[in-house]
């Protein structure tokens, strides 16, 4: 099996444009929708052809890299949560590794931690699509131990689905005495955030838990939720990478990339007077 190394595709032949393969199978998630679209209007703003990509297996993946090898792949940009095995020797640029997206879901976890311990709540949880040490929960546990806190719960969903985050905190709840339950939960996607509340609300029996996500999506905002989420400042992110990768300037990634927390509701975890009890959403908490 070839080792995949990240390099700088050649793009030396002003005569043909250059065409990059964009790895994307999870298009399901908010947030990868619009790190696709984000990628592929920057791309053409490069003068650069995208081939999307789309395959749920290696297996797959592998066979639709060849068949696009007559066009002239210079390169592959695999989205946030795909992965390759087999590149038949191209350039491949992992932008969920690449220090700019790490950086931003690292201060995403310090700043969710912070809001949540200014609410008071004691006890603490992390929701994640599979076991591992993503940089949101670094970054969350790091500012949790600072304040002399915790990370009290650690819940696997076993993929980036509503219903799966669902089945994950119902379950969770079921088996965790109220005393010892935690308090806030900051979840790995927007999904993931409304699986998990639309547990709680089904749970009933008079629970209060503060819900944080990441992504902003659409749907995020609507008053079925008002989930407080994180909002990685994606057109920066993405032109500072694809600059890097590329070796060329698009002239739309010079200012410094800032993601931030967009405040709702649901990270207060209970009704709180004033905007929250006439917003519609108050009763859900």
């Amino acid at each position: 099996m070839p080792m995949i190394t990240p390099s700088t595709p050649d793009l030396t032949e002003p005569a043909v444009p250059p065409v990059i393969g964009v790895v994307a199978s999870q298009l399901l998630n908010p947030y990868q929708q619009k790190m696709l679209d984000e990628v592929m209007r920057q791309l053409n703003a490069r003068g650069v052809i995208s081939v999307l990509l789309s395959a749920e297996t290696d297996v797959t993946l592998t066979a639709l890299i060849r068949q696009a090898t007559p066009l002239g792949l210079r390169g592959l940009l695999l989205l946030p949560g795909n992965r390759v095995t087999d590149a038949c020797n191209l350039p491949v640029l992992q932008i969920d590794a690449e220090p700019e997206l790490q950086a931003d879901a690292l201060r995403a976890g310090e700043v969710t931690a912070e809001l949540l311990l200014k609410q008071g709540h004691q006890r603490f949880g992390f929701m994640q699509a599979q076991p591992g040490e993503l940089a949101q929960k670094q970054g969350y546990r790091a500012a949790l131990l600072a304040a002399g806190m915790a990370l009290n719960a650690e819940l696997t969903v076993g993929s980036d689905d509503r219903d799966c985050a669902y089945q994950a905190m119902m379950s969770y709840l079921k088996k965790t005495r109220a005393a010892e339950r935690i308090q806030a939960l900051f979840c790995e996607s927007d999904l993931m955030a409304f699986g998990a509340m639309q547990a709680i609300r089904d749970f009933g029996q008079g629970i209060h838990l503060a819900v944080a996500g990441f992504g902003d999506s659409e749907e995020a905002r609507s008053s079925t939720w008002h989930l407080t989420s994180w909002s990685p400042d994606i057109r920066q992110i993405a032109g500072r990478v694809l600059d890097r990768w590329l070796g060329q300037q698009a002239g739309n990634s010079s200012a410094e990339e800032q993601g931030q927390l967009q405040r709702r509701h649901s990270h207060a975890g209970k009704v709180l007077p004033g905007e929250m009890s006439a917003c519609g959403c108050a009763f859900r908490h």
